[in-house]
């Protein structure tokens, strides 16, 4: 997949893709796109990763240690997918940050509903180019992701 690279390179660059995807959703929100509480969630395996590649390299740990990191980035590719399909209505979202029916609701739970609800929703795209959203995004990068922590756990000892 690389064959020039050493685990050490391949463990830095795929870490530093997650810094990089975070810092990214950090720029949006400060450009105006308050996180839902899904986004939130994809957040944490990136910076699990980012963490786990900085200790693996410092500590020139055995790359073995690199399939770590192509399962924490199944789980972030696994939870852009699932936003995503939030996002489209194909999944049922989280209660707290999706619509709720309103069968049978009294005005007492209407109102304690419009008063739990959240600021940004979990069901509705906040941002789209080209029609990939946020949540697409993070599923295909999170997927190149776990090939490089894969590629970096199956390559040549650290040099």
């Amino acid at each position: 997949m690389f064959p020039a690279l050493s685990s050490r390179v391949l463990i830095a660059l795929a870490a530093a893709g997650s810094a990089a995807l975070l810092g990214g959703a950090l720029i949006f929100q400060a450009l105006g796109y308050p996180p839902c509480e899904l986004c939130v969630l994809q957040r944490w395996p990136h910076l699990a990763a980012a963490l786990l590649g900085a200790v693996l390299v410092a500590l020139r740990l055995p790359q073995i240690f690199a399939s770590l990191g192509a399962v924490i980035m199944a789980l972030s590719t696994g939870l852009g997918i699932y936003h995503s399909g939030v996002e489209r209505h194909i999944f049922e979202g989280p209660d707290a940050c999706t619509s709720n029916p309103l069968e049978g609701a009294s005005a007492a739970d209407l109102l304690a509903q419009i008063n739990a609800a959240p600021l940004v929703r979990c069901d509705e795209i906040a941002w789209q180019l080209m029609g990939v959203t946020m949540p697409n995004l993070n599923a295909l990068i999170s997927l190149a992701l776990v090939l490089l922590w894969i590629a970096a756990a199956r390559a040549k000892a650290q040099r």
